[in-house]
């Protein structure tokens, strides 16, 4: 078996894997590396989910690489847009031709005393193994399960007559036109099967145990059409994620520090867009606004299906399946020809690679993480993983920008392995998502890595702060061990406050 080197090794060719790629072509232009991509094309989740609607959660402003402005005015784009617009970005940045698809990673060890990391990849189409070795490795799977969503066991279920599909595994031949649907949940993929469904389906009823957060937006974005016609491209980008970034964020400070007041103004956009001719009960959260991600209602199409008579809302429990659909607790009874649990997904860190150092495994629910992209006592290895209350994207560039910080800092510097180091024991109980109280997350606490109580071990969750730390901080900061070294803190060149915002809103 055949050992291939690389300086470094990118597990995934989803958003994160490929802007990785992108950013170390740009910043470190003399380094080696491959993308292992186990499927058989890039754009990770947006080319796994087929489901009817399939769409971004954020808007594309700013979930578009800060590198390569998201052109034309549309803000929430379908799933075939995005990984196309991925795709593009590889092939421009010419790191298409460094991906090997196929392969599925199977093990990763830390050498120290080879100071590199080995890895064994499996064709999944052959069965055999390759060997490849690397100075630096980088994890970016995202968060699931790719193989498998999650279901729960519903009583009753097989005897159920009709079909069961989760979004996940969305097959090419359902038909679903004139039927009788149930779409299970009320989270981002419910929100978006249930009005895009509504088309052509008989009728679809949308079935929660507790409402969601509802924000509509249009699919549109007028003023950055304007913004295009008068400016250049880049500049029109930047302006526009400047604002969607600021509003995001003011959103989100003020769901935190003013829960009851912004939980009145989102009840009330959602009674003007139903005209206060419906139950109240089917959209009011029994959580405050952003313990859950809210969910976007791109230009009110779910408000207009449910006036329209072609979905409906039941806020109940399962009793049990039935031969014809689905007995609630209460006593109602859904007639269904299909039923579609949206349940949410399998959290699945590092696409279930357990990674050892020195032959030792790391149990990442015992491990803090480091400014959110390294894990503490792991050698030469990063993380990428994005915001959960803003776009995802956002997080993944700077945090590949700061691994290339990092990268071109060992070689200015002849060090061969650097490792953060937890001296303080700062260990908190939060997981890496934060406060997000999501079923997803809270089924996952005893695989996720954890964040600190202070420091750069706490995630903050915050893109100004993120951009301050990951762009300007000084890569010695006394946390950072080097060949074995500890440094000491060293101050960064004063910068006030201006340009960390202006870089955080404006690009680097």
């Amino acid at each position: 078996m055949s050992e291939q080197h690389f300086d470094v090794l990118i597990i995934g060719a989803g958003v994160s894997g490929i802007g990785m790629a992108c950013h170390l072509k740009r910043e470190c232009p003399g380094k080696s590396f491959a993308i292992l991509e186990r499927r058989q094309s890039l754009g990770g989740t947006w080319d796994l989910f087929r489901y009817p609607g399939i769409r971004s959660d954020s808007d594309m402003f700013t979930f578009g690489y800060n590198f390569r402005p998201w052109t034309g005015g549309k803000v929430l784009a379908d799933g075939a847009s995005i990984k196309n617009y991925v795709s593009e970005t590889a092939k421009e940045h010419d790191v298409e031709r460094h991906i090997r698809y196929g392969l599925a990673v199977k093990t990763a060890d830390w050498s120290s005393v080879d100071k590199c990391w080995k890895l064994t990849a499996v064709n999944e189409k052959t069965g055999k193994s390759q060997s490849y070795t690397a100075s630096f490795l980088v994890g970016c799977t995202g968060y699931y399960n790719y193989d498998q969503g999650y279901k729960p066991d519903f009583p009753g279920e097989a005897d159920f007559k009709g079909r069961i599909v989760h979004p996940q595994h969305w097959p090419e031949d359902l038909d679903y036109t004139g039927k009788k649907v149930v779409v299970i949940g009320s989270g981002a993929t419910a929100i978006t099967l249930v009005p895009t469904m509504a088309e052509k389906a008989g009728h679809v009823t949308m079935l929660q145990r507790s409402p969601s957060y509802l924000m509509p937006l249009p699919s549109t974005d007028k003023l950055t059409l304007a913004l295009q016609k008068v400016l250049p491209a880049r500049a029109a980008y930047r302006l526009t994620r400047a604002r969607n970034i600021s509003v995001s964020r003011l959103l989100y400070q003020r769901s935190r520090k003013n829960p009851k007041a912004m939980r009145r103004l989102f009840l009330g956009i959602i009674k003007r867009q139903l005209d206060d001719q419906t139950d109240m009960r089917h959209f009011t959260p029994n959580y405050n606004p952003w313990d859950q991600r809210l969910c976007v209602v791109k230009d009110g199409d779910l408000f207009k299906a449910l006036k329209a008579g072609k979905a409906a809302i039941a806020t109940d429990h399962i009793g049990r399946f039935t031969e014809t659909g689905i007995q609630l607790k209460s006593g109602e009874h859904l007639d269904a020809d299909i039923i579609i649990p949206a349940t949410g997904l399998n959290i699945q860190m590092l696409g279930g690679i357990k990674p050892k150092v020195d032959g030792q495994e790391v149990v990442l629910k015992n491990k803090v993480v480091y400014k959110n992209v390294l894990v503490e006592g792991v050698p030469n290895a990063g993380m990428i993983f994005g915001y959960t209350n803003i776009s995802w994207t956002l997080k993944a560039d700077i945090a590949s920008e700061y691994l290339c910080r990092l990268i071109n800092y060992m070689d200015r510097n002849g060090v061969r392995m650097a490792v953060p180091r937890d001296y303080e024991n700062s260990l908190g109980e939060d997981t890496v998502m934060g406060s997000l109280d999501a079923g997803y997350v809270t089924r996952a606490k005893d695989r996720l890595p954890r964040q600190g109580t202070h420091g750069p071990w706490r995630a903050s969750q915050n893109y100004l702060e993120d951009v301050k730390t990951l762009r300007f901080d000084p890569i010695e900061d006394g946390y950072m061990e080097f060949d074995g070294r500890k440094t000491a803190a060293r101050k960064g060149e004063p910068r006030g406050f201006l340009r960390p915002l202006r870089s955080a809103l404006f690009g680097s």
